[in-house]
């Protein structure tokens, strides 16, 4: 997968290459999906989500360009796969799931596999985790039409968001956005598809 799906599409980052090479996929999705996990497409997890394919989890992973002393958010903890692998490059791993038989099953999951620098909560990921916020990077596994201003403020100085915004049922566009004196500089990275955030966001 790393070889044939990554590496061939342009994924460079060392750290984030071996990361997927160290997190086993195949424990992240249902038992009969496993012959399929490492296909280069998303998979059910149930309640209507979805794991992302490697190659789209990797793009994002590399553009939050993280060193290894970082925090990190994640919104949408899904199966927990991408936790995971943020757990290998990072310091300090939120995330968050608004669903809770997700959140409950990751969490009992990411505990077994022994990845103990991760925290989950079940919760509405528009509001963000303020309590533990300042936060390096921003990762956002859902479509939103546009970005949380809570997520905005919880952002360090120097850190990145990256995002998939656009309409549901619609091509998004991945985004990256800068924290860079206090103002978010944003930057375009092609299109993408995502299953959309629910919670607060629906009421804007």
């Amino acid at each position: 997968m790393v070889k044939t799906q990554l590496e061939s599409r342009g994924i460079k980052d060392k750290r984030v290459l071996d990361a997927f090479r160290k997190v086993k996929r195949h424990l992240f999705v249902p038992k009969s999906y496993r012959r399929e996990a490492y296909g280069d497409y998303p998979l059910p997890i149930g309640e209507g989500q979805t794991i992302s394919q490697p190659y789209m989890v990797a793009v994002m992973t590399e553009l939050l360009k993280l060193k290894g002393d970082e925090r990190v958010l994640e919104i949408g903890t899904g199966s927990g796969y991408q936790a995971a692998i943020l757990s290998l490059l990072a310091k300090e791993v939120y995330t968050i799931e608004i669903i809770p038989s997700l959140a409950k099953s990751a969490e009992k999951r990411l505990k077994e596999l022994g990845y103990d620098n991760v925290w989950v909560k079940c919760g509405d990921g528009y509001l963000g985790w303020p309590e533990k916020a300042p936060f390096d990077g921003i990762i956002i596994t859902c479509a939103a039409p546009r970005l949380p201003n809570p997520l905005k403020e919880q952002l360090a100085e120097g850190g990145r968001i990256v995002a998939p915004i656009g309409e549901e049922g619609e091509m998004q566009t991945l985004t990256v956005f800068e924290k860079r004196d206090g103002k978010l500089i944003k930057r375009e990275e092609g299109g993408c598809f995502f299953v959309p955030m629910t919670g607060r966001i629906e009421k804007e």
